[in-house]
């Protein structure tokens, strides 16, 4: 009877934003809209961290690295909201189902890591300023990277695979406009209870440790950079932090409100919007206009450009 549950759900349906119809026009040509320019700037820092022989340096190798999370992050999201937005058919299949909700968690605790990471290159940086690029080297700045990697696919495994044990024997309607932990198992038949304990534990490990890590290592950066004499050295020393310090705020200020209470609810979807669609469009650019060396590059990058179109 068990087996039979299991199998008896063939399809999730995804409700998405089906109660407000009437807004599905706009709602689609911002998605695209925020999809395009994501994808575009991500790609644009890429381009301009491995041209531009100023920007090799651990902070930009980092930022190249989230820069090529957020473009996978954001394609297993939008083009599934474009798609909902646009055909009658809302379907998924349950493999389908399962397979994006694990590509989602892991890529988004990557990035929850990955941050902390970031902040911890500037603490380095800031606090240990002559020993700081003996101790970045590129071997080691590229075994810290796989790190946060590592850590988001083997960490998110764990609730998924306990989520994908429930039975499902119906509904079948998720309230979310893609596959996520909390969504699943409230529709499940069998007691989520385990699945519900692995899924808090795993937000507190991905989501609320790295934070703490991020607020800990801003506060020691912050009385560093206090004890600065000059005010231009004060000035630089901030400004290579604020642009991390804005992307962490609005990243973390959805995701743990999100996936801290696994039971979730029906505003969650709007807020997944948040961190799933404005974030990561305003990411690229927060990088790149509040950095000056990003901005001569990019100068530097579009000067020929200009000339050929003169010419």
């Amino acid at each position: 009877m068990q087996d039979n549950n299991r199998t008896g759900v063939k399809e999730f349906f995804l409700v998405g934003f089906s109660s407000l119809h009437q807004f599905h026009n706009v709602i689609f040509y911002v998605a695209l809209l925020a999809y395009i320019i994501c994808i575009l700037g991500n790609i644009c820092i890429i381009i301009l961290v491995r041209t531009h022989p100023t920007l090799h340096t651990p902070m930009y190798f980092f930022i190249t690295t989230f820069a090529v999370l957020e473009i996978m992050f954001v394609s297993v999201t939008i083009p599934n909201l474009l798609s909902l937005l646009v055909k009658v058919d809302n379907s998924i299949s349950v493999f389908g189902c399962f397979i994006q909700m694990y590509a989602l968690n892991a890529l988004g605790e990557t990035e929850c890591f990955l941050l902390a990471l970031m902040v911890f290159d500037r603490y380095l940086a800031i606090n240990s300023p002559l020993h700081y690029s003996t101790i970045m080297s590129n071997t080691f700045c590229f075994e810290l990277s796989v790190l946060p990697w590592l850590a988001g696919f083997i960490i998110s495994f764990i609730p998924v695979i306990f989520t994908v044990l429930l039975d499902y024997c119906g509904p079948n309607e998720i309230d979310q406009f893609f596959c996520d932990l909390a969504p699943l198992q409230n529709l499940a038949c069998s007691d989520p209870l385990i699945s519900n304990f692995a899924t808090m534990s795993a937000a507190i490990s991905s989501v609320m440790s790295p934070f703490i890590l991020i607020v800990v290592l801003y506060i020691k950066i912050i009385q560093v950079i206090l004890q600065i004499k000059s005010n231009a050295g004060k000035k630089k020393a901030f400004s290579t932090c604020s642009s991390h310090l804005i992307v962490a705020c609005m990243f973390y200020s959805t995701v743990i409100i999100v996936y801290i209470k696994p039971k979730g609810s029906h505003y969650d979807k709007f807020l997944a919007l948040m961190y799933t669609v404005v974030t990561p469009m305003l990411n690229p650019y927060i990088y790149t206009l509040r950095n000056t060396e990003v901005k001569k590059a990019f100068k530097k990058l579009i000067k020929p450009l200009q000339k050929e179109v003169y010419r």
